[in-house]
């Protein structure tokens, strides 16, 4: 059976002083969610001290937004993974489409993060997905399992999420309809060996919509952006109606 798991990036918010303040009210809001969804907050480097101790036998779980593919060296600005799980992180976000356009991040940095992350211990969230331009001409397809495909090269898929986040609909309000959404879910599974990978949508999530998103039946989760930064917010997408 395949796990659902609701994720929320905090992108370049919350000091750690801000971390502990949501958790203060998004904890308590965890204890009627069902157990099997995951729950995790992948929050700046500089917050997830302070997030793995205040979460340690809690509902959620810490993830970064980054990791090197080296486990050491002149990588100026850069973190590894023995880094990352010397702090009690277990999951990485991965290609996310802001580090591909603002920070040169290639579908080959792309899979060696990948690989680095396993290596490490860490599950990775892969994130794929296309510009309106590529759907416009009709290339969403080609151009999302071309990703697939390059990142995943020597990949183990027993320890993966990927999240599919439609380019065009990050951070614009616009949201991929929900039946086009999971189409696109279930070609990524397609071109998958491991058929349980969970898959995630994410792309404007919101407590309006997440319902109805969740419904689709090859939407295994979400990952959250501009939504998971207020603590009443997130946890009505993580307590979705099923």
């Amino acid at each position: 059976m395949r796990r659902i798991v609701i994720a929320g990036n905090w992108k370049m918010h919350k000091t750690q002083a801000d971390s502990l303040a949501f958790l203060n009210g998004f904890l308590p809001q965890l204890e009627t969610t069902p157990e099997q969804r995951e729950v995790i907050l992948c929050s700046p480097f500089t917050a997830l001290t302070s997030l793995s101790k205040t979460l340690h036998g809690s509902r959620a779980m810490v993830g970064a937004q980054n990791i090197h593919w080296e486990t050491s060296g002149a990588y100026t600005g850069e973190v590894s993974g023995e880094m990352l799980t010397e702090l009690g992180v277990r999951y990485v976000i991965v290609g996310h489409s802001e580090r591909r356009q603002y920070f040169g991040e290639t579908d080959k940095t792309v899979n060696l993060r990948l690989k680095a992350a396993q290596a490490s211990g860490l599950t990775p969230i892969l994130c794929v997905g296309e510009t309106k331009e590529q759907r416009d001409a009709g290339e969403t397809e080609t151009h999302v399992v071309g990703q697939i495909e390059k990142a995943l090269a020597g990949v183990d898929q027993s320890k993966l999420i990927i999240a599919y986040e439609p380019i065009w609909a990050i951070g614009t309000g616009d949201t991929c309809a929900s039946d086009e959404a999971n189409r696109v879910c279930w070609l990524i599974r397609s071109q998958l060996a491991n058929k349980d990978v969970p898959i995630q949508y994410g792309g404007s999530v919101k407590p309006g919509n997440v319902d109805e998103i969740m419904a689709q039946p090859d939407i295994d989760g979400a990952l959250v952006g501009g939504a998971s930064l207020e603590a009443e917010t997130f946890a009505r997408i993580v307590n979705y109606v099923s």
